[in-house]
């Protein structure tokens, strides 16, 4: 693989990498963490070659899939990996799946439908949180499997039906799957399935289409907002010089601005390490029907977030002069 390809990899997985909720705090140590991971190759002598599972073991490690909350039927079930999230809501009138994973991993999602009981043919919704192959990577695989219709935004409707990376489109190792887009989805748009209805949020900045997704959930007497948040990480993604995409650094304050006052009751997103998954996980295992529910997850995440994207921008202005 040719120097300049790698590098432009380790951009990529850096941007989709999250980071600590409390911006100022390091990563954890350890070489399934993907901060400590990226910065290890980023410091060292670039790769000849690439191995994606080798070098994030956490994406390709299996979990069994569980219910989140809410009830069997309409409930939120995770279905991800270890270090990728994955999610199904299954209903009376077909199911619906968010994100599909790295290429080849559809497999992956449907064989957590099956474990949990349900028949992945009967998928009759795809949703996308951000056209990145780590998360859009299987959804060519599922809509094949099933027929389901793609609904994605505008603004990653392109990276998604041509299988780019936008603002890297030269590095085909950055490629995922092509997947038609059936339905295009605006900011505050709903999705409905055997009474189930979420509602899409555009929160650019990761990517241009990067979308939310917001619905209300009946768990234990009680209803409950659910956020699948997209992302708003930069890691190395280009904010000048050129930038990734055109308008990338105002729309990264329109999500911040736009998200200052979101508390939801549970924050489920792509990438584990944004909502504690694993003490999560064990602290429902051990008893806890509540384990997910943290009002407080969101807003100090985004708190992090804003200030890691200020220093990024100042130092990229910087590097510029």
């Amino acid at each position: 693989m040719r120097k300049a390809v790698c590098a432009s990899i380790i951009v990529a997985l850096a941007a989709c990498a999250p980071v600590q909720p409390e911006a100022d705090k390091a990563p954890p140590a350890g070489d399934d963490d993907p901060i400590a991971t990226i910065s290890k190759i980023a410091e060292g002598e670039i790769p000849e070659s690439f191995d994606w599972e080798k070098t994030f073991p956490s994406w390709f490690a299996a979990v069994p899939p569980f219910r989140v909350a809410g009830p069997e039927m309409g409930g939120v079930y995770y279905v991800g990996t270890a270090g990728l999230g994955m999610y199904f809501i299954p209903t009376p009138d077909g199911h619906i799946v968010l994100d599909g994973g790295m290429p080849g991993q559809g497999k992956y999602v449907a064989d957590a439908i099956r474990t949990l009981g349900f028949d992945p043919a009967d998928i009759k919704i795809l949703l996308n949180s951000h056209a990145h192959l780590d998360h859009s990577g299987g959804l060519a695989e599922l809509k094949q499997l099933s027929g389901a219709q793609m609904v994605a935004s505008e603004g990653d409707r392109s990276a998604l039906e041509d299988g780019f990376y936008l603002g890297s489109e030269e590095d085909s190792a950055l490629n995922a799957p092509p997947v038609e887009v059936d339905r295009i989805i605006a900011d505050g748009e709903q999705v409905g399935l055997g009474g189930i209805t979420l509602t899409a949020r555009i929160t650019p900045g990761h990517t241009r289409g990067c979308t939310s997704w917001m619905m209300d959930l009946p768990h234990e007497g009680k209803s409950l907002q659910v956020l699948f948040f997209c992302s708003a990480t930069v890691a190395a993604n280009r904010l000048v010089g050129p930038p990734q995409y055109a308008g990338i650094v105002a729309d990264y304050r329109r999500t911040f601005a736009l998200t200052r006052d979101w508390q939801p009751d549970i924050l489920l997103a792509n990438h584990p390490e944004f909502f504690g998954l694993q003490a999560k996980r064990a602290a429902q295992t051990a008893g806890d029907s509540n384990a997910f529910v943290d009002q407080d997850a969101f807003p100090r995440l985004m708190a992090g977030l804003e200030k890691a994207f200020e220093r990024a921008l100042a130092k990229q202005k910087g590097a510029e002069k």
